[in-house]
């Protein structure tokens, strides 16, 4: 699943609009020009009539295009295999080419362009493509309900739970969209744009950036939530595939969740930029929270050997700074964190590959689902599976069969409560979603159904718009 040919590293699909806008017709960024569209092959000349040039006549393509039951058969086989796996089968595999693939999903070019423009150009325009086309699937009749998901819930053996910063907000934990999250701290920590706080390249360059904040994600003295404690319930009764969490701060494992991927990587060992050299997180929890930028002990200890072999000891011949690193960015150590322009782990793209044959249920909780590629998990799953959102936030740039729309620890709760699960935590009234404390609180009803497969929790933020849409 990691053949380069489909693997755009600068891949990110961001939401198409902000939620609030929360039209069905929201196609956003769709109609925009994306940089992967501007390749020479596809650029024409001004006085070139796409629809009706007699260039085209110039220009003999080698296949015929699909008829449009042709066309819909793919289009269905989509949705049943999932992005990645499509695009193995039918390009890597059946060797179709990209250009008459691309006719499936709306893209007609012209023949010149087609000539011009090789697979590999095409490729990521296809990835875009299937990946928008497989966003807005078609909601399941038969989940509609709160009663419908704890049914699902108790019928399924392989449930994948995709997990972002809302599980951790009430942890102390900040998220990074939200009106008061870290993103939302652009002059504080003066930056252009709120993703530089985690790019690879700004990190090198301006590594104290990140220390500065760095301590407020740290998760030496968090413990788990409610909703960590759900997914490790979840795990008890022998129904978690696995749990994909995009957070870094570890509280998955403090919680002794087994089946967990760190999407983000984590805070849980640190790596040197230059040399490589791993140590445990904990070797660097003091520069975290003095606000510095650890250095290399492994490089230091390289500098000072390499001086002592020149007979020198003399550390006016080079630019070390205070920390004793050779120049900016070189010799430091860096919490083994994915950074936007890195690579996820392979074990994302592997294990992801099996989970996506056995999975029967996805729970989505606490993520905006904005970032690539987890934001792509709903896209690898086939269409038949249900889907279900847990946030804060309605979600329009992907369709769900149910989206409870709250916050996390009260929503898991009311689930648990209704399957009979004893969801042990000291912030649940009683200490437990079965108590007597409990109970009475779900007798008050703590949640609405504003329609089919909405509702809302304490905590739930709507703009006008989308409810009126909702009506």
């Amino acid at each position: 699943m990691g053949d380069p040919f489909f693997v755009d590293a600068n891949y990110n699909e961001e939401s198409d609009h902000d939620w609030a806008s929360g039209g069905e017709d929201d196609t956003g960024s769709e109609g925009s020009e994306s940089p992967e569209l501007m390749h020479a092959a596809l650029r024409l000349d001004d006085d070139v009539d796409v629809e009706e040039s007699d260039e085209e006549s110039q220009y003999a393509i080698p296949w015929t295009s699909f008829t449009e039951d042709e066309m819909e058969a793919i289009q269905e086989d989509a949705r049943e295999i999932g992005l990645m796996k499509f695009i193995e089968k039918y390009v890597i595999q059946e060797c179709v080419p990209v250009a008459k693939l691309l006719e499936v999903f709306g893209f007609v070019m012209h023949p010149r362009a087609i000539l011009l423009a090789s697979d590999l150009d095409l490729a990521p325009i296809l990835r875009t493509a299937v990946n928008r086309f497989l966003r807005k699937r078609r909601r399941l009749d038969h989940v509609n309900t709160l009663e419908d998901v704890v049914a699902l819930m108790a019928k399924a053996q392989n449930i994948m739970i995709v997990t972002g910063a809302g599980v951790s907000v009430s942890c102390g934990i900040p998220d990074f969209r939200s009106e008061t999250g870290i993103y939302s701290r652009l002059q504080e920590y003066q930056l252009d744009d709120p993703q530089q706080m985690f790019d690879i390249e700004y990190f090198r360059d301006s590594p104290e950036i990140f220390y500065s904040f760095a301590k407020e994600l740290y998760p030496s003295n968090y413990v788990p939530s409610p909703s960590h404690q759900f997914v490790k319930m979840v795990e008890e009764q022998g129904k978690l595939l696995r749990n994909y969490t995009q957070n870094i701060d570890t509280l998955e494992h403090k919680a002794n969740i087994k089946n967990v991927v760190n999407c983000h990587g984590s805070f849980a060992t640190a790596s040197c930029v230059t040399c490589g050299f791993k140590c445990d997180g904990k070797d660097i929890e003091e520069f975290i929270f003095a606000q510095t930028v650890p250095p290399c002990p492994k490089c230091a200890q390289s500098k000072t050997l390499k001086k002592r072999n020149n007979g020198t000891g003399n550390d006016d011949d080079d630019d070390d700074d205070d920390n004793g690193l050779s120049s900016r960015g070189v010799s430091i150590m860096k919490p083994d964190i994915t950074f936007f322009g890195e690579k996820l782990p392979d074990e994302f793209d592997n294990l992801l590959a099996i989970d996506t044959e056995k999975v029967d249920l996805l729970i989505a909780m606490g993520s905006s689902l904005k970032v690539s590629p987890v934001s792509e998990i709903m896209t690898q799953v086939p269409h038949r599976v249900p889907q279900i959102l847990i946030n804060r936030t309605p979600i329009t740039h992907m369709t769900f069969d149910v989206q409870l729309l709250g916050n996390s620890d009260d929503i898991v709760p009311e689930l648990c409560r209704m399957l009979g699960w004893d969801l042990r935590h000291e912030k649940l009234p009683g200490g437990s979603a079965l108590s007597d404390e409990s109970q009475l609180t779900a007798e008050r009803h703590i949640w609405k159904q504003l329609a089919d497969g909405l509702y809302t929790f304490p905590g739930a933020v709507l703009d006008e718009r989308y409810f009126d849409a909702q009506r």
